[in-house]
């Protein structure tokens, strides 16, 4: 038996071997197997986890935007201009769509959102698609015609979301001013545009918990961060003065005929602030893409194709400028107030110098004449300007010289934008420099032709004129408002520049007195009140129509204690005259008159000048802008 024990030991060694063997390669396996969990873990830990997490995120959370309201715009009178209305907005997810009824959701939707059927459907037979637009910013009437066609059909993943719209209660109202705004409530044209940021609210969110699917969880919670609505303005634009301006030019545009709109303007000639803008025929901006003017949709209508498109957009484009700031046009003779008053400060002429008119005038080869050829004899600079005599004009201009005449012109501000806080204002007017005007240009530009500038620049220009000679930058809000009314900010009046002395700015109230008592401007005489002003009748150069004017009148009341300006210009009237002192000037008279008895501005005890029984709107000087010597 013990000689058993050493063959026993032989026999089990190698099976210690082999299972000595086993456990290194099972320890190896082990270690192999670990350190690589170590550095899969690692990877996905340190450099993909920020991946994995926004993934997992994802599938846990869905956002909806919850739109803030744009902040609301009232007239310094506190009457509310742009507002914000309730809406809906229709959104689908398709995962979330019986798939038995996705064909009936796609005819029954289309019917209702006046969609395309196929392509609604689409987009719901894609069954990745969690979210889909449907309509943006439905009225109520819609958003319920949905809710209940849902309900009734048992379509789930129709999501009906309040949002807000812009709505502007006064419709056509100071359309040309304010603006409006697109699908996405973000503005398009005027203060809309020109103040967008300040306007645009912080929109919230509601985040909603969803699964890996997209499908909200039934345990759903929400976490809502609320939308601020955006800044509101205040403008310095007073409604009952917008009104007064507007229905006046309703009524001449209308009586006269205009075919290429009026334009309007109501400042304060010490501070530059804007009281009333107006261009006419207006639109809606509850409906800006419209046509309002009747003839302009007659003519789009009765094209056909890319002639319609192009023509549509033309029209759409012509509603939504607003004249007064973005055009520019010869100013015609109310530009001679420019001149004189820079001849006057230059000392080149006194308030007595004189000068005469004859049959016409000779520059350089070319002749000039006064309207219908009219001879005014020898005349005071005074009575030049009553008469609105060209040939007087020519003479003043000449003897101020090209170069005096060009530096007054920069500035009045005639060869820069105003600044004033509206979009589409021109960098520059159209004017001759210096070194490239000869004496014919400057005989065409010292009466008001040749030059083309903006309106809004020719009622800044003549404010200076009457004010002291201050030349100040026009402006529409005066405060910019929290959502709670208080006030973030308030605009001061700025005086760009100081252009002309004092005393030639008393000097030019005297003359401008005497052409609404004695020369072109009788028609806007107002009983009770001192008014001063000048008429003017510009020819279109670049117009097709040779018979093509421009008819203007600019006038300030009180004259002697100067407040305010009222600017109207008819373009292309088709009336018994074009002569601004004759169309023109009743508008600046009825506006003035309103808004001075609206303001408090007593009358005078003392009667006005009477004018002579022979007295009428014929016997009226004509403007004389004739370029040509025709």
């Amino acid at each position: 038996m013990r000689g058993s024990k050493p063959t026993d030991a032989l026999r089990t060694l190698p099976e210690r071997a082999f299972r000595l063997r086993a456990r290194l390669i099972a320890v190896g396996l082990c270690a192999v197997c670990f350190a690589g969990l170590i550095g899969r873990l690692f990877w996905l830990q340190l450099c993909t986890g920020g991946w994995y997490t926004q993934r997992a995120l994802g599938q846990q959370l869905r956002d909806t935007v919850v739109p803030a309201d744009r902040g609301k715009i009232y007239s310094a009178d506190g009457a509310l201009l742009a507002a914000n209305s309730s809406c809906w907005t229709l959104r689908a997810s398709p995962r979330e769509m019986p798939e038995d009824k996705l064909a009936l959701a796609a005819k029954g939707l289309a019917e209702i959102l006046e969609l395309d059927e196929a392509k609604l459907l689409e987009k719901f037979s894609d069954r990745r698609s969690n979210d889909c637009l449907l309509r943006y910013r439905v009225e109520r009437e819609t958003a319920d015609a949905v809710r209940d066609f849902c309900a009734a059909n048992g379509i789930t993943g129709v999501r009906i979301n309040q949002d807000s719209k812009r709505w502007y209660p006064q419709g056509e109202f100071l359309a040309s001013v304010l603006g409006f705004t697109n699908v996405d409530n973000a503005g398009v044209s005027g203060l809309e545009l020109e103040y967008n940021d300040t306007l645009t609210g912080q929109n919230g969110v509601v985040l909603t918990a969803v699964n890996a699917w997209g499908y909200t969880l039934a345990q759903s919670y929400e976490t809502e961060l609320a939308p601020v609505e955006g800044s509101g303005l205040r403008l310095t634009i007073d409604a009952n003065i917008q009104h007064y301006l507007e229905n006046a030019l309703n009524y001449a545009v209308q009586e006269h005929h205009v075919a290429a709109r009026s334009v309007g303007i109501v400042m304060e000639v010490n501070t530059g602030a804007v009281l009333a803008m107006a261009t006419t025929p207006a639109y809606d901006p509850n409906q800006p893409r419209v046509i309002a003017d009747k003839a302009a949709r007659a003519a789009v209508d009765a094209l056909s194709g890319k002639e319609r498109a192009a023509a549509l957009q033309l029209a759409q484009q012509t509603q939504w400028r607003n004249k007064a700031v973005s055009d520019l046009y010869e100013p015609g003779s109310v530009f001679k107030l420019i001149t004189c008053a820079a001849a006057l400060d230059a000392g080149a002429i006194t308030r007595h110098s004189t000068f005469y008119c004859g049959d016409s005038i000779s520059v350089a080869g070319t002749r000039f004449h006064c309207a219908n050829h009219k001879r005014h004899g020898s005349q005071t600079v005074t009575q030049a300007l009553e008469n609105s005599c060209n040939q007087s004009f020519i003479q003043i201009g000449a003897r101020l010289g090209k170069q005096a005449f060009c530096d007054y012109f920069a500035a009045f501000g005639l060869r820069e934008p105003t600044g004033i806080d509206l979009p589409a204002e021109p960098k520059k007017s159209l004017y001759y420099t210096a070194d490239r005007m000869g004496p014919v240009e400057l005989a065409s530009c010292a009466f008001g032709q040749s030059s083309k500038i903006s309106y809004m620049e020719m009622a800044a220009a003549v404010c200076a004129v009457v004010n002291g000679g201050r030349l100040m930058q026009p402006y529409l809000v005066s405060d910019i408002l929290n959502p709670d009314g208080s006030i973030l900010q308030h605009t001061e009046p700025v005086c760009r520049r100081q252009v002309i002395k004092p005393e030639t700015s008393e000097t030019m109230r005297e003359m401008m007195e005497a052409v609404v008592l004695y020369g072109g401007g009788r028609n806007a005489r107002i009983q009770g009140y001192r008014v001063g002003g000048k008429s003017g009748t510009s020819q279109k150069l670049d117009s097709a129509d040779e018979k093509a004017r421009i008819a203007s009148f600019v006038a300030v009341a009180p004259i002697d204690n100067p407040q305010f300006l009222c600017l109207v210009c008819l373009d292309e009237p088709h009336s018994w005259t074009t002569a601004g002192g004759s169309l023109s000037a009743p508008v600046c008279a009825e506006v003035l008159e309103q808004t001075l008895v609206y303001k408090g501005i007593p009358r005078a005890a003392v009667p006005d000048t009477p004018a002579s029984d022979a007295e009428t709107s014929a016997d009226l000087p004509e403007d004389g802008d004739s370029f040509d010597g025709a």
